[in-house]
């Protein structure tokens, strides 16, 4: 039997990645870069849908690319209600709440859906998405705060995270859903997941700013000094430091860790202790989540761009390896990770989940 041939749509705040896949092998992919100011004409994400199609056709056509033959399309998820883990048919529900962005937050990956969508109309074949920004698998007692009526939710790099288990659990011959891992997504943003028996029941919320600081985002800060930052400062702001002017770049005007590893190498020793910072609060948010699993953690697994560096990647060991072995999957596979949830469903290995939008209830 030929392999399921995969288009897979990732949309990004000024670029668009698109690949297309024949089974495990990547056939073709490429960024898109857009222009930012021709973005921000747009009043909201789902008003880009349009343009961003019109580039992604003159990029396949450019490159002599067709998508005939290719049996589904999966697009990046994001504006959704939270969701249990899996492999979601893109029905009207879900296209309704990714257009209109029924969780609240906006972000391009909305846009990821309905993409998928329209070129799966246009080829006959389903459209999916894949473990969503939105899943939440949180157990009851991982959302109860310190104020009644606040509840923690789950927004983490979910897509990536999984992916990174998955593939370790078939490296390792064993099944996910049979694991309990701490899984750590580290780039521009910086998720920390426990992960058990297939499902990832806590971590920090990226969107809200919960967790460590990372190159973008501020990450937890205490509260009453926020209460007073708010009366000060400027809302708008504020909120831009949790997922955009926060972190590194609030410190050090920069997000690119090349250039602060420069910087240290040079003898700044502000970027040092800057960094070293990060650092340690990811290894004080993996402690915890080794809390989470009672202690019993297979492993700490670390992906994402910024595991590329060695010293990042033995610092977390040195930290954290007596509580599990750590292994490093530097790099994203957030394409991958699309086509493989696609082709599980295609081939029969795991079954499509339908999307109700019917947020879990929170605790009394």
């Amino acid at each position: 039997m030929k392999p399921y041939r995969i288009f897979t749509v990732n949309p990004g705040s000024t670029s668009t990645k698109i690949a297309l896949f024949d089974g495990d092998e990547e056939r073709f992919s490429v960024s898109i870069d857009h222009d930012a100011e021709k973005l921000a004409q747009y009043p909201s994400i789902s008003d880009q849908m349009p343009y961003r199609m019109e580039t992604i056709r003159a990029a396949l056509a450019a490159r002599g690319i067709t998508l005939s033959g290719v049996d589904a399309c999966v697009g990046r998820g994001g504006g959704l209600l939270p969701l249990a883990g899996g492999t979601y048919r893109v029905d009207a529900l879900l296209l309704d709440h990714a257009i209109r962005g029924a969780n609240g937050i906006s972000h391009p990956a909305q846009l990821g859906v309905q993409l998928a969508r329209a070129f799966a109309a246009e080829l006959g074949c389903p459209a999916f998405t894949v473990n969503p920004p939105d899943v939440d698998e949180y157990e009851p007692v991982a959302r109860i705060t310190g104020i009644r009526g606040v509840y923690r939710q789950s927004h983490l790099h979910s897509l990536n995270l999984k992916e990174t288990a998955i593939r370790h659990s078939k490296r390792m011959g064993v099944r996910y859903e049979d694991c309990r891992y701490i899984v750590c997504h580290i780039g521009g943003g910086i998720s920390v997941s426990a992960h058990c028996c297939g499902r990832m029941i806590d971590g920090n919320d990226i969107a809200k700013g919960e967790g460590p600081m990372a190159p973008t985002r501020c990450g937890s800060v205490p509260t009453a000094d926020i209460i007073e930052l708010c009366r000060t400062g400027d809302p708008d702001e504020l909120r831009l430091l949790c997922t955009k002017t926060g972190g590194l770049v609030d410190h050090l005007g920069t997000s690119d860790a090349r250039e602060v590893r420069r910087r240290i190498e040079s003898g700044d020793q502000r970027a040092k202790l800057v960094w070293e910072a990060m650092l340690y609060q990811i290894v004080k948010y993996i402690g915890a989540m080794a809390a989470v699993l009672h202690g019993r953690v297979d492993a700490i697994l670390l992906g994402g761009g910024l595991v590329h560096s060695e010293e990042l990647v033995q610092y977390i060991t040195d930290c954290c390896g007596f509580l599990a072995p750590v292994y490093a999957y530097p790099g994203e596979f957030e394409m991958e990770a699309m086509a493989q949830g696609a082709i599980r469903v295609l081939s029969g290995a795991e079954e499509a989940r339908t999307y109700t939008g019917q947020a879990p209830l929170p605790p009394l």
